[in-house]
């Protein structure tokens, strides 16, 4: 009889072993018939009972129970596992296989340079700040010493609001420079990332939607010195390297003097190209110094306070930074052009 119930504990030791190496559930169904089947390897083995005496067979047939019993535990726990690692169609797949990443987002390059630049001007001392896109004719026009009869009020650039007297589609961050200076009063550093929109053609360089940077330092002794540091040191914190920069007279009416501030084409390094229109420059921001009406504006007075502005154009410095040849390309979220940043 001993020989007997060695035999048994080792068919269950050895069908355990088996059970660990099963993976789906038809070979889980063949292991259940080889070991617990009518005509399966433990059954075989507890016929042997019908040769022991009266008084040997309570013994064998309670080890025969208790194998048994642990391969029908076990059993049913590598089903349980096996059912769990269904898919939908009911095939079985191996649980212990690594898992597949799931796809996920993109940051927006705006959203990438925007939030390099708040990181940069944050370090500088600047706050950044957020405005209305709905604005009123007075922050977008006139308490920028923009007149009634000025160009950039006629309606070819300006989306006006039907119905809504004297409110406008914002033409640019600047809207919030009296807003700054009426609530913070000075001295003051400030940067307003934000959308704008003009009513304009569409094209490679062109778009009725497009986001801006709006800068502003108020002070004493403001130069124009200041302007140019602040610009190359933003210039340098983005592109990670030294860029030129130059200052044509510009005219804008929140600003005097102003300027059109232009980097060097970092597509063709200067030596000229398309996107430069062959002159090795690209036109990067409107700035100059705060016109005093505009420092009236916000309640300051302009023969103690003085300061700069710049209206930094992210369009195209996204572009130039990730050599994006064509502003439409920003804002039709297309998933194959987004899927690379």
């Amino acid at each position: 009889m001993e020989n007997l119930i060695t035999k048994i504990n080792s068919l269950k030791d050895a069908a355990i072993l088996l059970l660990a190496e099963v993976k789906t559930l038809p070979e889980l169904e063949a292991w259940q018939i080889r070991y617990l089947g009518r005509k399966g390897d433990l059954t075989a083995l507890l016929r042997g009972v019908k040769d022991l005496s009266e008084a040997e067979r309570p013994l064998l047939g309670q080890v025969g129970n208790v194998a048994k019993q642990a391969l029908l535990e076990a059993y049913n726990a590598k089903q349980d596992q096996l059912n769990a690692g269904q898919n939908i169609s009911g095939e079985a797949f191996d649980v212990t296989l690594p898992g597949t990443r799931p796809a996920i987002g993109h940051l927006h390059p705006f959203t990438l340079v925007t939030r390099q630049l708040e990181d940069l001007f944050s370090k500088m001392g600047f706050m950044v700040l957020d405005g209305p896109e709905v604005e009123s004719e007075y922050y977008n026009f006139e308490s920028l010493n923009v007149p009634a009869d000025h160009p950039a009020r006629d309606m070819q650039d300006t989306y006006y609001i039907k119905d809504k007297k004297n409110l406008v589609l914002r033409t640019q961050t600047s809207n919030q420079q009296v807003r700054a200076i009426q609530r913070f009063g000075a001295p003051l550093r400030v940067i307003c990332p934000g959308r704008v929109f003009r009513c304009e053609a569409t094209d490679a360089s062109h778009d009725s939607t497009f986001y801006q940077l709006e800068g502003l330092v108020i002070g004493k002794d403001i130069s124009v010195s200041n302007l140019i540091f602040t610009l190359k040191t933003m210039l340098r914190g983005i592109f990670k390297k030294d860029v030129n920069v130059r200052l044509r007279p510009g005219y804008f009416p929140f600003v005097e003097p102003g300027f059109e501030v232009d980097m060097t084409c970092l597509f063709c390094s200067g030596k000229g190209c398309s996107v430069c229109k062959r002159t090795g420059w690209v036109e990067l921001v409107p700035a100059g110094l705060v016109h005093p009406e505009v420092l009236k504006a916000g309640g300051l007075d302009p023969k103690i306070w003085s300061g700069f502005a710049f209206g930094l154009g992210l369009s195209r410095l996204v572009m130039m930074k990730y050599g994006i040849n064509d502003i439409r390309l920003l804002l039709e979220s297309d998933l194959r052009f987004l899927q690379q940043f």
